[in-house]
């Protein structure tokens, strides 16, 4: 009966309740992307035209040796070129007038292997007679990578020699072409003279670093390497053992591969740093001396400036937004992550999450890679994404398809446009809202854009580097995250 009065007590402490329970609600809720933002047109269709050469690093002689007793309170910090960057690179662009074709046909051949490698190692699971321990040291190799899009400038041996390496998160060893050269690409700088190194130092046949390779024979006592890229690239040499240095930081006994036999489309890069989750790679080689830590921001294309590679745990920023990293047993190089669905306008696309996750096999699930540049999504995923996407922009005229592209706008004349928003929405919560730059790309310099996603052609889902492209991305591999943010580049 009391409960009726209005101001009995215990009905305005109920209402109190409830009020407070739902501001906490509320709270908890991860706010709804924005339904819209602008793309500058014109400043985007003027970079194709000014391409911005970046200063070359050079390296101070100061170097600090780093043992694994103080690395942890080390951070190194890199800058980040994108390819078209490189002064070699640069001049081609004069010759060759496709850059963005030949970077498409690149990222094709780089979406193919990565496919064709993850299916035959879950068919090779799948196989009763085959052996987990010989499927794990092939992925160790670092088979089938394609040819990355960014670069940093690092320190070859003793005195260091300055070289741009290939980034690879997807790929589990550390390369450089080596004199003498029985065959070379061109690259930025000169190639590297282990005779002029003290440091330098082979691997012997019997060395245990030697088994964590596959594709090696050996050649007078000596571990020799081979390394076959899907694109008909590839790289045979020596393995060694040499000094990295970065900035004022020097690592010594960092397992490369001295080529003297490489063809390939590495051209304007002396070779590979690859960023996998494999114990051949840079990453894997630092072991507990960083806790598989280290951040990237890759650098924008439509501006001048430079992004950044950073290792070590003083790497890991505060305020990110943080999701589970998956481990995917059967490919343990590759960096997975749980995505539950994609969104336009600010409202999540129909498409069933399990599209997105990796099978007990090992197949579909959704990779993040710094060497594709266009995000892949499954066939049925990505139709129902671009109608929703097309669906929300009437407004713009339309384009024809170009190259792996099939939705255009003909921008000419707009300096800018309002978009519908791109999301990502994580399994663990978060939503990532995409720059509108990091959607919609010029293809070429009359006005066309199109929408940087493309169908991938099995389950596998990529996020490529035009996605990550201006946000910072952080790996904590020890504890088991993935941070976006808080910093842009």
């Amino acid at each position: 009966m009391f409960l009726k009065h209005p101001s009995s007590p215990l009905l305005l402490l109920l209402h109190l309740l409830l009020f407070l329970a739902s501001a906490a609600a509320a709270l908890a809720r991860p706010s709804p992307p924005p339904n819209f933002l602008y793309l500058n047109v014109k400043p985007t269709k003027l970079e194709l035209n000014h391409t911005h050469i970046l200063p070359t690093l050079n390296f101070s002689h100061a170097h600090l040796q780093v043992t694994a007793q103080k690395f942890h309170n080390t951070t190194l910090k890199l800058n980040l070129l994108h390819r078209d960057k490189l002064p070699h690179v640069h001049a081609l662009r004069h010759r060759h007038r496709h850059a963005f074709n030949e970077r498409i046909k690149r990222d094709a051949i780089r979406v193919a292997t990565l496919v064709r490698r993850l299916s035959h190692a879950a068919a090779a699971v799948q196989d009763n007679s085959y052996k987990v321990a010989s499927f794990a040291t092939d992925v160790v190799s670092g088979m089938e990578e394609g040819s990355g899009e960014f670069f940093v400038r690092v320190g070859v041996g003793s005195p260091p020699r300055s070289q741009y390496m290939v980034i690879d998160s997807g790929s589990d060893i550390v390369w450089v072409q080596c004199q003498p050269c029985t065959q070379c690409y061109q690259q930025s700088d000169p190639v590297f003279n282990p005779a002029d190194s003290s440091s330098f130092e082979g691997v012997s046949c019997g060395s245990a670093v030697c088994d964590r390779l596959d594709n090696t024979d050996c050649h007078a006592g000596r571990c020799r390497y081979e390394v076959s890229y899907g694109d008909g690239s590839y790289t045979k040499g020596t393995l060694a053992l040499e000094t990295i240095t970065m900035g004022q930081v020097m690592i010594r006994d960092v397992a490369i591969g001295c080529g003297h036999t490489n063809q390939g489309m590495f051209i304007g890069a002396a070779g590979l740093l690859g960023l996998g989750g494999g114990s051949m790679s840079f990453i894997g080689q630092l072991g507990g001396q960083t806790g598989g830590a280290f951040s990237y921001c890759l650098v924008s294309r439509d501006t001048g400036s430079t992004g950044t590679l950073e290792f070590g745990r003083g790497a890991m920023p505060v305020g990110a937004t943080w999701i589970s990293l998956i481990r995917n047993p059967r490919a343990p190089s590759f960096y997975y992550i749980g995505l539950a669905g994609v969104g336009v306008g600010g409202v999540r696309v129909p498409i069933p999450e399990e599209t997105f996750q990796l099978s007990e096999y090992g197949t579909n699930g959704v990779v993040m890679d710094t060497g594709t540049a266009v995000t892949r999504l499954p066939t049925a995923a990505y139709e129902a994404f671009r109608d929703a996407f097309t669906a929300q922009t009437n407004n713009l005229p339309r384009a024809g398809g170009v190259s792996i592209f099939d939705t255009c706008f003909d921008l000419n004349g707009f300096e800018s446009i309002r978009v519908p928003t791109v999301s990502f929405y994580f399994s663990d919560g978060p939503v990532l809202t995409l720059p509108a730059k990091n959607f919609l790309i010029p293809v070429n310099g009359a006005g066309t854009f199109c929408l940087a996603f493309a169908p991938s052609p099995s389950g596998l889902s990529i996020i490529g580097n035009i996605q990550q492209e201006g946000i910072q991305i952080s790996i904590d591999g020890a504890n088991g995250f993935v941070g976006f943010g808080p910093n842009v580049c």
